[in-house]
């Protein structure tokens, strides 16, 4: 049975959630996602969170190169409910660097959630919402408690292979297993 509340909530459409932004409802500095038709406010961006998204970008970028896309805090779309903006994604090569759409589950090989004050949110939220939409792999960098969790083999709404690395010296992602990246700086703050 559902609640009062369930009832007179109004889930909104990814289309919808567009229309609000190109209305301006939404300020330039809003920082916002649509997850599962609600719209959340993000937190704001501390500087370590903006230096381990750095230094993550600078290792990925040379390594996939044309491999695949590296994308810093853009959305992705997941069904019609939800465009969450993971802090990166790596996705299949596109020739125009998805221009005419935004990424769906079916382009992402990798999406990294960088968490400073949202590792609850992260971890109960959106890693359940990824395995639901099939995405292949999650890592959560977790600052508070210096850990890596990668989470792959999503079935049925969550990940089957759940591994926290002791060793970060070489993370292999599982689509390009050729690439093995040094991971040892991560939690150097």
């Amino acid at each position: 049975m559902s609640t009062l509340l369930e009832q007179v909530r109004h889930r909104l459409t990814t289309a919808d959630y567009h229309k609000m932004g190109e209305a301006g409802v939404f300020r330039p500095t809003d920082r916002v996602e649509l997850i599962e038709g609600e719209i959340i406010d993000m937190a704001p961006i501390g500087s370590v969170h903006a230096s381990v998204v750095r230094l993550l970008t600078n290792l990925l970028v040379p390594a996939l190169a044309g491999q695949a896309i590296v994308s810093a805090q853009d959305p992705v779309v997941l069904g019609d409910h939800s465009e969450p903006q993971p802090d990166l994604s790596v996705l299949r090569p596109r020739a125009d660097f998805y221009r005419s759409a935004h990424p769906t589950p079916a382009d992402i090989l990798l999406l990294i959630e960088v968490a400073e004050s949202s590792v609850k949110f992260d971890r109960e939220i959106k890693l359940p919402l990824y395995a639901r939409y099939n995405v292949p792999e999650v890592w959560l960098v977790d600052l508070q408690q210096k850990a890596l969790t990668i989470h792959r083999a999503p079935l049925e709404g969550a990940y089957r292979e759940t591994v926290q690395p002791q060793d970060l010296t070489r993370i292999a992602l599982s689509a390009l297993p050729q690439v093995v990246l040094d991971l040892s700086d991560l939690f150097r703050f």
